[in-house]
């Protein structure tokens, strides 16, 4: 009996669970990738910088960014400059706003339309210029974001019940008051035309003929949101597994939806009234990261805020060529570059089915 206790009990001692640590394979492989990223997304500056409708050779734009002249070259290089920044800016805020409301709703289909924001941003831009005559420039930033965070907390207050709002509800919420601010939008830039001509051009989303000063103007919420952001990861893995295993946790899941409702629309509303609505930069980097780095948001968030930027600012170098010497917005790329990964996306989760 005694020698069955003493060859039984090392055994159990060495398969009793313990915790354990991260994927050292996976930690490994997912770094240098990250490097692989930061390298696309330096390659995609440069492109935006020197390709339009004169281009201006990679080495001439490096020798311009680091020793600026007077030159027609450097000329061009300066002037590419503020929109290549805002660029990186609304990229990185769409991508991870993306991967928030996916997180967020447990829908690996949404994007920050699913709670409202560029609804409600929209909304509040057309009432401004049709019925106060403003929502130009720098008051198109002051309309968009109150009105991106009242459709957010309209989503939340409608989804919502006594345990909280859960991920169904939030995206049967969304859809509604998207549906009734979509109505409201066409009776109103239907009924003034002056509005209308104004929104028309704002809808299309467009990184050309952005004045320098809109950066600084849409940097404050942009910051706010990637901060908080950074509270995230570790509730957006546990909220992951359902409500019920992340109370287990120790996840707070009321306080993870609303922090991350709130840096969702902030990071949107300041993106959306900068340059107008770009649909799918949300919805699929993030589905091109988890094809190579799974779900855990430690990493999707990081990868986000770099292939984001990286992707939009290679669509508005893609409007650019195409359409010589006019250009294509980028909204409209990023549409049609969107739409395959849809499908794919599609594909993948009936595959997986």
């Amino acid at each position: 009996m005694a020698d069955t206790l003493s060859t039984t009990t090392p055994r159990a001692r060495r398969t009793s669970p313990g915790p354990r640590r991260a994927s050292g394979p996976a930690a490994r492989t997912l770094v240098p990738a990250l490097f692989l990223a930061a390298g696309v997304l330096a390659l995609a500056t440069l492109l935006s910088v020197a390709v339009g409708t004169h281009y201006v050779p990679l080495p001439t734009v490096w020798n311009a960014l680091l020793h600026p002249g007077t030159t027609y070259d450097d000329t061009v290089v300066q002037s590419r400059i503020p929109r290549t920044v805002l660029g990186l800016l609304v990229g990185a805020a769409l991508a991870v706003s993306g991967v928030i409301v996916q997180g967020l709703t447990r829908n690996p289909l949404g994007d920050p339309g699913l709670l409202g924001v560029n609804v409600g941003a929209a909304a509040a831009i057309v009432t401004g210029l049709a019925f106060f005559g403003i929502g130009n420039g720098s008051t198109r930033i002051l309309l968009a974001l109150p009105g991106a965070l009242v459709a957010v907390v309209a989503v939340y207050a409608l989804g919502s019940s006594r345990r909280g709002a859960t991920p169904v509800k939030l995206v049967l919420a969304g859809a509604v008051i998207s549906a009734v601010l979509s109505a409201y939008i066409q009776a109103v830039t239907l009924t003034h035309p002056a509005a209308f001509n104004s929104y028309r051009f704002w809808v299309l989303g467009s990184l050309a003929g952005r004045d320098p000063g809109v950066i600084l103007e849409v940097l404050p919420y942009l910051v706010a949101g990637f901060l908080l952001t950074l509270t995230l990861p570790g509730s957006l893995n546990a909220l992951a597994l359902g409500d019920d295993t992340a109370t287990a946790l120790g996840a707070k899941i009321g306080r993870t939806r609303i922090i991350g409702g709130l840096a969702a629309a902030l990071l949107c509303a300041g993106s959306t009234a900068a340059v107008g609505p770009i649909a799918f930069i949300g919805l699929a980097v993030p589905h091109i990261i988890r094809s190579f780095a799974g779900g855990d948001h430690r990493w999707l968030l990081p990868f986000s805020a770099l292939l984001g930027p990286a992707l939009l600012l290679l669509a508005d170098v893609i409007g650019r060529v195409v359409a010589s010497p006019q250009e294509l917005e980028v909204g409209v790329v990023t549409a049609f570059l969107g739409a395959p990964v849809l499908l794919w996306a599609v594909r993948r989760m009936r595959g997986r089915e």
